[in-house]
């Protein structure tokens, strides 16, 4: 048996079971048909963050933001370019905190943007403060440089 990775489709929600040898790009969700990866970030609630970062075996990489916040506002294109560089191997989220105050209450949120990456359900790392594009990315995957395995 084939081992299989676990992506939760930025549509519907729903969980699905990719072959591991099978790049995500493509891919599109069992269920609503819809691709898996659209090179955008996804708006969640606190129902949504919590599948894709318990079911999602791909790192998750949430912004954690407000309308009203100004630096906000201005990472929010740096971060829509970092999501066309960064997936499918990283799924990006942008999370509303003034409409999940207690999930950003549990996550520690003292400021904002925050930019939190996930992984295994557990955060691996944690940036406060607005960057551009290019530190986005390279933020990211220095984050995740210990955590990758030789092949």
């Amino acid at each position: 048996m084939s081992e299989t990775r676990q992506i939760v489709c930025g549509h519907c929600g729903r969980t699905n079971r990719l072959p591991a040898e099978r790049t995500p790009e493509g891919a599109r969700c069992g269920a609503c048909h819809q691709p898996m990866f659209t090179g955008h970030p996804i708006e969640v609630d606190e129902e949504a963050f919590g599948r894709h970062v318990v079911n999602s075996d791909i790192p998750v990489l949430v912004d954690v933001w407000a309308p009203w916040c100004g630096p906000c506002r201005a990472m929010a294109p740096m971060f829509e370019r970092a999501a066309q560089q960064l997936e499918p191997q990283i799924r990006l989220l942008k999370l509303n905190s003034d409409n999940a105050p207690a999930l950003s209450s549990r996550l520690n949120i003292t400021g904002i943007p925050t930019l939190l990456l996930m992984r295994g359900g557990r955060e691996i790392a944690r940036h406060a403060g607005a960057m551009d594009a290019r530190s986005i990315v390279a933020w990211t995957q220095a984050s995740l440089t210990p955590f990758v395995t030789p092949t």
